[in-house]
C-alpha cells in the first residue's frame, strides 16, 4: 500500500510538471520569434566584434530572425557579461566574448555575476593568433630585436592591450615572463585604439589579434615581429612564433565564443549550437575566417563550459604571478 502511495505521488508530480515542460519545449521550438540581441564587450572593429558580426549575419539567415550586434565596451568585458548574466534566460540576449572572459574572475573581486554559474557556453566560434607588432618606424625586425631594446632600457618600453586582462594583455604577460624583461602596460578601450597608438609610435608594441592587424601589416604601417600562438598564422606564414624565436612557454590561445544566461532552456541552447555548427562547417564561413587569419572553432556547450573552468584556473595563476590589477 505504501509503495503504491509513493508511486501515485510521483505520478502526480510528473503530471504537474508536464505543462511546464511542454511550454518550455514550445518556446524552444518557436525560438527565435523576435530579434535577438548579441552583446560584444569590445569596440567596433575589434577581433571579437568582427567574428560576432560574421556569425550574427549567418544566424539571421539561418534562423529567420535578425541577430543585432551591440557593442558594450568597458571594464574588461564585465559590463556586457553582467547584462547578459542578469537578462531573462530566454535566448534573446547573447554574449560574444573572447578568451579574456576567463581572466576576469581573477581580476575583479566584486563581479556582479559568477562566471561559471550565471553564464553558460553556447559554442566557441573562432580561434586566431595574436601578432606581436610595432610601428614600422621602430626598425625592429624580430621579437629578439624588441627584447634586446627592452633589456637595454629596463622598464622604459610600453605595450598596449585591448584592456586589462584581455587576451592581448595575457599574451604580452606570457611573452615578458618568458623573455625576462619588464615594460609598462597601457590598457585601451579596445583593439582599434591600441593598434592606432602602436602604429603611431605612442606605445612600443602590442599583441594584436591578426584579424585586426592584418591590413596594417600588409600596408607596411606596422611590422609583424612574431605570432603569439603555438603555431604560425596561415595569413602570415613567414612570421615565426615567439616560441620559435626562443621564448618557451610564451604561446597564448585567443578564442572568441558565444554565451548565454545560465538558465536558458537546454532546447534553445541546442538549437543555437546546432545552427552554429552548420555555419562553422560551411566552406564560405571557413574561407571568410581564413581570409582574416582565423579558424572556425566549434564546441558543444559542455566542452565550452569545461574549457572556461580550466582556463579560469590557468589564468588565475598568471594574474597572481604578474601581480595584475584591474584598472
Amino acid at each position: 500500500m505504501r509503495g503504491s502511495k509513493i508511486e501515485r505521488r510521483t505520478i502526480v508530480k510528473g503530471l504537474a510538471a508536464a505543462p511546464l515542460l511542454i511550454a518550455t519545449a514550445a518556446r524552444a521550438q518557436s525560438w527565435p520569434d523576435k530579434p535577438v540581441r548579441v552583446l560584444v564587450p569590445f569596440s567596433p572593429g575589434s577581433a571579437t566584434d568582427v567574428v560576432a558580426r560574421l556569425i550574427g549575419d549567418s544566424l539571421s539567415r539561418g534562423l529567420g530572425q535578425t541577430f543585432v550586434v551591440e557593442n558594450r565596451a568597458g571594464a574588461g568585458g564585465t559590463i556586457a557579461a553582467t547584462q547578459v548574466a542578469k537578462a531573462p534566460p530566454d535566448g534573446y540576449m547573447l554574449l560574444v566574448h573572447s578568451s579574456g572572459h576567463t581572466v576576469n574572475p581573477a581580476l575583479y573581486k566584486d563581479l556582479q555575476y559568477d562566471t561559471v554559474k550565471d553564464l553558460t557556453g553556447v559554442s566557441t566560434l573562432a580561434q586566431q593568433p595574436n601578432i606581436l607588432v610595432c610601428a614600422t618606424a621602430r626598425g625592429w625586425k624580430s621579437a629578439a630585436d624588441l627584447v634586446a631594446a627592452a633589456k637595454a632600457a629596463p622598464g622604459k618600453l610600453t605595450y598596449a592591450s585591448a584592456g586589462t586582462g584581455s587576451g592581448t594583455h595575457m599574451n604580452a604577460e606570457k611573452f615578458k615572463a618568458s623573455a625576462g624583461f619588464d615594460a609598462l602596460h597601457v590598457p585601451y578601450k579596445g583593439t582599434p585604439e591600441a593598434l592606432n597608438d602602436t602604429m603611431n609610435g605612442r606605445v612600443d608594441f602590442f599583441f594584436a589579434p591578426v584579424v585586426a592587424a592584418l591590413g596594417l601589416v600588409r600596408e607596411g604601417r606596422i611590422t609583424a615581429l612574431a605570432a603569439g600562438s603555438a603555431g604560425r598564422s596561415s595569413v602570415l606564414p613567414d612570421v615565426p612564433t615567439t616560441q620559435e624565436a626562443g621564448f618557451a612557454g610564451s604561446a597564448y590561445e585567443f578564442w572568441v565564443g558565444m554565451l548565454a544566461a545560465a538558465a536558458t532552456p537546454a532546447a534553445i541552447l541546442e538549437k543555437l549550437n546546432g545552427e552554429i555548427r552548420k555555419i562553422l562547417a560551411a566552406p564560405e564561413t571557413r574561407e571568410r575566417l581564413a581570409s582574416l587569419g582565423a579558424e572556425a572553432m566549434y564546441s558543444t556547450p559542455a566542452d565550452f563550459n569545461a574549457r572556461i573552468v580550466r582556463e579560469i584556473a590557468e589564468n588565475g595563476r598568471i594574474v597572481e604571478a604578474a601581480g595584475i590589477k584591474a584598472q
